[in-house]
């Protein structure tokens, strides 16, 4: 579908003959069932068109999609309510009871899963804490329609099925899905009313008449703006104002007298509206093709885990789940060691391509997320509220700045090539806007719209490729960066660059315990490190160096020695250590700094001849 991009017709056509093909390739090919086959199709296409459809041809698809939804619902029905009389005129006595069996055996599977395994998976935090009225709300909604009948009439209706399964089948799933809609379905509304889910937590009900005072003080400005523009009867103008002022005070009285708010839930409900303007931000973006539908949909992704754990652990787990959006991952420390080992560099360089974007993307986000908070969550929730969640999310934007910082090192051509193609997309996105403007406006036929449409959706698909990203040659540019080896030589850096291995580590990931062997000296490429020793600490940063008064010694590690934000790290072996120790001034006096800083004398082991002396005397 992807391959057949500006044609959305056809790419709806295509959708509508997957089902049909899933089913008869299913049924007639490998003999698996035909029903769950179109199932697998529907959830495989829902998880993988957003990222490969533009917006508009997603919109349009899922539009056609919900009508067919909606014929096919009603056409099963129409389906059982002919076959009901003649599965319900053999009914028997033992068919009630088997009836009965099934419906018992499904409020029996449901409670398992609802009182057994949900408070489970939460104590395990691996699923938010449904509270019990929900669950016994969602024990007795279990309603069963379309795809139970489906399944159902597939059955009834093939001639490989013994006549007795048919009938039997046929009863039992017609029974029960009448039962659910007729029994479950009528009393629903009531269960819901006694159990109070009806009603807003008084917690949300304060909220809401702040909300409503807040929008209708906006209403108030904006419609005496409006007034002034148009001219209108000052009486009649008069007149609304007072019967609106008088809607407004009482507005703002019952948001007076409302239960009060503490400010740990306002925290909470205020990122929770972050979280949400976060992703319409996202949304827009993608509309407005200033980012790619992949990229977008990952960072959805993202967000929802954000939303996820706000509300699990409130603003702990909010910044929990913003540091791990910008955290390196197993896949991607699994490519930098094939990279590393095997010189397999495909896999690195596309992961960190996608990264660069994701960055890029997150630092635009949130900049328009800062202006949320300051315009619409300051009125609703307050200065002080605000002001924490400001602060919050320039901790983000700082945890972002700092993993950009540190790819913009390694990878400078790259990351000026991926600002160029954003402005290219933005540029293609305001000239799309003008020619759609002057055709709506009749400067412009429907012709040559269509011609510089045509030469826009050309220009937007060599704006969208990503620019190649070579991941072998930036490690002596990013050497050269590094004032460690100012005065080593061309040949030198790049042998250098070839012993040298890298290594990410999150945030928050020990790269050194204590009293581990000492094998390696660690270069600090981008990223923080803190080093933890008899309750002092330290914090490095790019360009500096650890590990090494350890290897010099001969010693095992006495600090521990933690990532603070995601850290690439340069790691050299002790042999080529020692080696370019020897041959660089300016490391020799950068390792013997960094060692008196934390108070090791490692001067003693910079002297060969002292070296000697001292291995000798131990011996």
């Amino acid at each position: 579908m992807a391959m057949f991009e500006g044609y959305e017709l056809a790419q709806i056509s295509i959708s509508i003959a997957l089902p049909y093909l899933a089913y008869i390739g299913a049924e007639q090919t490998v003999g698996a069932s035909g029903v769950i086959a179109v199932v697998a199709a529907g959830l495989t296409l829902n998880l993988a068109a957003p990222g490969r459809l533009t917006p508009q041809a997603w919109s349009r698809l899922a539009e056609t999609w919900d009508v067919l939804a909606y014929w096919a619902g009603a056409l099963i029905f129409i389906l059982a309510a002919i076959l009901i009389p003649r599965f319900l005129s053999d009914l028997r006595l033992g068919d009630l009871a088997l009836l009965g069996v099934v419906i018992l055996a499904a409020f029996v599977a449901r409670a398992v899963v609802l009182f057994g395994l949900l408070p489970l998976l939460s104590f395990l935090r691996a699923s938010p804490i449904i509270e019990r009225p929900y669950r016994v709300a969602m024990l007795w909604g279990g309603l069963r329609g379309a795809v139970t009948l489906a399944l159902a009439l597939a059955v009834t209706e093939s001639a490989r099925v013994p006549d007795e399964i048919q009938r039997i089948v046929g009863i039992l799933a017609t029974g029960f899905t009448l039962f659910t809609l007729l029994v479950q379905g009528t009393t629903l509304r009531k269960i819901i009313g006694r159990l109070g889910l009806d009603r807003l937590s008084p917690l949300d009900e304060a909220l809401s008449k702040q909300v409503v005072a807040v929008a209708l003080q906006t209403v108030r400005e904006d419609l005496a703006r409006n007034n002034e523009n148009y001219e209108l009867d000052p009486e009649i103008v008069r007149a609304e104002a007072v019967q609106f002022g008088s809607q407004l005070e009482d507005a703002v009285q019952r948001a007076e007298h409302a239960q009060d708010i503490l400010d740990r839930d306002r925290i909470t409900l205020g990122l929770l509206s972050v979280a949400g303007a976060e992703r319409d931000i996202i949304l827009r973006h993608m509309r407005d093709r200033s980012l790619s539908t992949r990229l977008a949909e990952d960072a959805i992704v993202d967000i929802d885990r954000l939303i996820e754990a706000t509300r699990l652990e409130g603003r702990t787990g909010y910044m929990r789940a913003a540091l791990r959006t910008v955290t390196f991952g197993r896949r991607f420390r699994a490519a930098g060691i094939l990279n590393d080992w095997f010189g397999a560099q495909r896999a690195i360089a596309m992961m960190t391509a996608h990264r660069f974007e994701i960055l890029l993307a997150q630092r635009l986000v949130l900049r328009d997320v800062c202006d949320f908070i300051d315009q619409r969550i300051r009125r609703i929730h307050g200065r002080r509220v605000a002001d924490i969640l400001r602060d919050l999310v320039d901790r983000r934007i700082e945890i972002v700045e700092t993993a950009l910082e540190g790819l913009q090192l390694q990878y400078p051509g790259y990351f000026e090539e991926l600002q160029k193609r954003f402005i290219r997309r933005t540029a293609l996105r305001f000239e799309e806007r003008e020619y759609n403007a002057m055709l709506d406006d009749g400067l412009i036929s429907s012709e040559p719209h269509s011609v510089l449409m045509q030469g826009i959706a050309a220009a937007r698909i060599e704006a969208e490729r990503r620019p190649k990203l070579d991941v072998a040659i930036r490690r002596i540019e990013l050497l050269q960066k590094l004032p460690l080896f100012g005065d080593l030589d061309q040949k030198s850096l790049k042998k250098l660059a070839r012993a040298l291995k890298t290594r990410y580590a999150d945030a928050g990931e020990n790269i050194i315990q204590k009293d581990d062997p000492a094998r390696s000296a660690f270069f600090i490429a981008s990223g923080a490190v803190e080093l933890r020793l008899a309750g002092q600490s330290w914090r490095l940063g790019r360009g500096e160096i650890f590990g090494q008064a350890a290897l010099l010694s001969r010693r095992r590690h006495r600090p521990t020695v933690r990532a603070i934000v995601p850290t690439a790290l340069l790691v050299l072996d002790e042999g080529r250590f020692r080696r370019l120790i020897k041959r660089s001034a300016i490391l020799r006096e950068a390792v013997q700094a960094s060692a008196q800083a934390r108070g090791v004398d490692i001067s003693p082991f910079l002297d060969p001849k002292i070296a000697r002396a001292s291995r000798l005397e131990a011996c």
